[in-house]
């Protein structure tokens, strides 16, 4: 008799192939449905590269209007999302399901939907921020006026 009872409380000790089989294909059929649904808006690694790429193109202005000797400027269309720098013809694009704001000097706002940051042959610059921001993330791109320092914040 203590054999056979040791049998079974072995037996009830582990689960059954048919179980674990169960339960696999029960989580696999969720992550089937957890892909499947489309995401709304930009990742959080969409947003953080639009922030990168933006602060490339404000360095990338910074650094033409030094060594030109000209102003340069960094135009952003925010309904189109993208941006142009001087000399270039093609606009640059960023991400779609992101949100732009352009915080700058008045001089540099040529419509509710456009504008820019000015860089100067010193370096320094108008000043300003570009928010890029999906719900609640959001990354702060920051231009200082006085050095035309470009730095991203949360």
């Amino acid at each position: 008799m203590n054999r056979r009872s040791g049998q079974r409380r072995d037996r009830q000790a582990g689960f059954t192939l048919l179980e674990i089989i169960i339960v696999l294909a029960i989580g696999a059929m969720a992550y089937a449905m957890i892909l499947g649904i489309p995401f709304r808006g930009a990742s959080t690694a969409d947003l953080k590269a639009a922030a990168r790429t933006l602060a490339s193109g404000l360095r990338q202005a910074q650094t033409m209007a030094i060594t030109t000797r000209r102003d340069a400027s960094l135009t952003l269309d925010m309904d189109a999302r993208e941006y142009t720098l001087p000399g270039e013809t093609e606009a640059r694009h960023l991400p779609k399901g992101i949100d732009l704001k352009l915080y700058t000097a008045q001089s540099e706002v040529s419509s509710e939907k456009r504008g820019g940051i000015r860089f100067y042959p010193d370096g320094s610059s108008t000043g300003g921020r570009i928010t890029v921001s999906v719900g609640e993330r959001k990354y702060l791109v920051d231009v200082d006026w006085l050095t035309g320092r470009v730095s991203i914040g949360d």
